[in-house]
């Protein structure tokens, strides 16, 4: 399958946002996510996937592996695959972030 180069533009909803979806890609999908205040996304799994969070405005908590990290604006977070997670609005203005997640690929030796 050929891929081809694509921009996406952000809209002002204040909902999930699909951005890229790996049906246009060699496999990475990305999204924003808002959450108001108090909300959380959910505990799932990367599964076979790695995944980074960019966060764009707000703060919050990213439980990871049951382990909490303070996240917010100008933060980015990673998440290794086979992860349980979940990003906790804890401050009182909306959390936003962009998520992308790809397929791991097996890293060759030395690197």
């Amino acid at each position: 399958m050929a891929v081809q180069a694509f921009v996406a533009e952000l809209n002002n909803r204040k909902d999930y946002q699909r951005v890229i979806d790996p049906m246009f890609t060699c496999g990475m999908k990305a999204g924003r996510v808002w959450l108001e205040p108090g909300a959380d996304c959910g505990v799932h799994s990367t599964e076979d996937r790695e995944e980074a969070l960019i966060f764009l405005t707000g703060r919050g908590t990213a439980r990871i592996a049951g382990k909490d990290f303070a996240v917010g604006e100008g933060r980015v977070c990673y998440i290794p695959p086979h992860t349980e997670h979940n990003i906790i609005n804890t401050g009182r203005e909306p959390l936003v972030y962009i998520f992308c997640v790809a397929p791991v690929l097996e890293k060759k030796k030395g690197e």
